[in-house]
C-alpha cells in the first residue's frame, strides 16, 4: 500500500467520522423551534452597536423600527465613535408609528474593552429593566415578525439565549464562493444540534442576531465578563450556558446581512481578523488546524489526480469517496443559499483559501496588528487567573500599543 494511499484512506476515515459523528453539522434544518404566542409579551430592548455604518444603516435600521411586536419594545443604537454621520443618519430614520429610537454614544472604550462590547454595555445599561435584549449588528435586516418569533421561541421553550445565523449576501462571485463555506465551516466547528443540547460542552451564538434574557446575562456577569473578547458571540453563549442557562442557535429565515463584500480582499479581512483568535492564539492549534484542513479538504482532490496519473487505485478510490462525501455534506448549505449543486466540487479550493486566511491571521497577530476592524486593533485576550472572566485582557508588552 503506497504512502499516498494511506494518506487518502486517513482522509476518507476523517470524512466518515465528520459525516456521521460531528453532530450532523451539515444539515440545514435547524430553524427556530416550535413556538406559540405567550400570554404576556415581555418588554424587549433592541441594542445595535454601530461604528461607521452610514452605508448600510438605511437598509437595516428601518427593518428594526418597523417590527410588528405585540409588546413594549424600543431600539437603542449606540454610536461607537463613528466619523461618517452614523448617529445623525439613524436619528433621521425615526418616524411616528415606528418603534421608539434612542441614539447614544458612550465615548471611546477604556483599555481592555473592544469597541463593540463597550457599546453593547452602554446599550444594555440604557435598556433598563427590559426582560429581553436583542443584540443585533448594524448590517442586519430583520423581517417584520423577526422579533416576535424570537421572543415566542424563547418563551415557549424556556430558552435564555436564542440566536440565528443571519443569511449573508451571495451576489458577487467571491461572495458565492466564500460565504456558504463560511457558514458550513462554522457549523462544523460548532454543530448546532450539539450546541443546543442542555449540558453539552459545545456552546455558540451568532452575534448578528442574539436574543438574551436580561437576568441570564446579569447572572453570567454581564457584558463586562467578555469585555476583551474578539469573538464575543461564542463567548457570550459559553457564559450563559456555563451558568446553567439554555441556549439555542440555528439558521435564519427572516434575518439577512446587507453588508456587501464585492472583492476577495474584504472577505479575506472578515475571516482573517478573528481566525487566530478562534484558535486562542495558540501555535499548536494553528499547526493542527493547517494540517487538518490540508488532510480533510486538500488531500482528496490531490490524491485522486495523483492516483489516477500513477495508476494507484488504492489512493484514487478512497480519495474519490472522500471528495464525494465532502460535496454531499456541502450540498445542503449550497441549497440554503440557492446555489447549484455543482459548486460543491469547489469546496477544496475554498478551503485552501481559508487555510491561507488562517495563516495570515496568525502572521498579522505576530506582527502586532492583531484583530483589526474599522481603525482599531486588538491583541490576544487571556485569563490572568483561573476564575477570570472570558476575555479578561492581558496588558500589552512594553512598547506595544494597548487596544483601542
Amino acid at each position: 500500500m503506497s504512502v499516498l494511499a494511506i494518506i487518502a484512506s486517513v482522509s476518507l476515515l476523517s470524512w466518515l467520522w465528520l459525516t456521521c459523528c460531528q453532530g450532523w453539522f451539515w444539515r440545514t434544518d435547524v430553524r427556530l423551534p416550535e413556538r406559540s404566542a405567550p400570554a404576556r409579551w415581555p418588554e424587549v430592548a433592541l441594542v445595535v452597536p454601530a461604528r461607521d455604518e452610514a452605508e448600510v444603516l438605511p437598509l437595516s435600521l428601518p427593518s428594526l423600527l418597523a417590527q410588528r411586536y405585540p409588546g413594549p419594545a424600543r431600539v437603542i443604537l449606540v454610536d461607537d465613535g463613528s466619523s461618517d454621520g452614523t448617529g445623525a443618519l439613524a436619528r433621521g430614520l425615526a418616524a411616528p408609528g415606528l418603534l421608539p429610537l434612542t441614539v447614544a454614544s458612550p465615548g471611546e472604550p477604556p483599555p481592555g474593552w473592544t469597541g463593540k462590547l463597550w457599546a453593547l454595555r452602554h446599550g444594555v445599561e440604557l435598556a433598563g429593566e427590559a426582560e429581553y435584549l436583542l443584540l443585533t449588528d448594524a448590517d442586519i435586516a430583520h423581517g417584520p415578525d423577526s422579533l416576535a418569533q424570537l421572543v415566542a421561541a424563547a418563551e415557549s421553550n424556556r430558552l435564555d439565549l436564542v440566536s440565528q445565523m443571519a443569511r449573508l449576501r451571495t451576489e458577487t462571485r467571491w461572495e458565492r464562493l466564500i460565504v456558504p463555506a463560511f457558514v458550513y465551516f462554522f457549523a462544523q466547528l460548532y454543530p448546532f444540534r450539539r450546541s443546543n443540547r442542555p449540558g453539552a460542552r459545545t456552546a455558540a451564538a451568532a452575534g448578528g442576531c442574539t436574543l438574551v434574557r436580561r437576568e441570564a446575562l446579569e447572572r453570567a456577569g454581564g457584558v463586562a465578563a467578555i469585555r476583551g473578547a474578539v469573538i464575543d458571540d461564542v463567548n457570550l453563549a459559553r457564559l450563559v450556558k456555563r451558568d446553567g442557562g439554555r441556549t439555542w442557535l440555528g439558521l435564519a429565515e427572516q434575518v439577512d446581512s446587507v453588508r456587501p463584500y464585492p472583492e476577495l480582499a474584504q472577505l479575506w479581512r472578515m475571516v482573517s481578523r478573528s481566525a487566530y483568535a478562534q484558535l486562542r492564539h495558540s501555535v499548536p492549534l494553528l499547526a493542527g488546524t493547517v494540517l487538518g484542513l490540508a488532510l480533510v479538504y486538500l488531500v482528496p482532490p490531490v490524491a485522486l489526480v495523483a492516483g489516477l496519473l500513477a495508476g494507484d487505485a488504492g489512493a484514487a478510490v478512497p480519495a474519490a469517496v472522500a471528495w464525494a462525501l465532502m460535496a454531499l455534506t456541502f450540498r445542503p448549505m449550497l441549497a440554503y443559499y440557492g446555489r447549484p449543486a455543482a459548486e460543491a466540487l469547489l469546496l477544496p479550493f475554498t478551503a485552501g483559501l481559508y487555510l491561507l486566511m488562517t495563516v495570515d491571521s496568525a502572521v498579522r497577530h505576530w506582527q502586532g496588528r492583531g484583530a483589526a476592524w474599522k481603525g482599531r486593533t486588538y491583541g490576544a485576550p487571556a485569563r490572568t487567573r483561573p476564575d477570570a472572566p472570558v476575555g479578561d485582557p492581558v496588558p500589552a508588552p512594553s512598547g506595544a500599543p494597548e487596544p483601542d
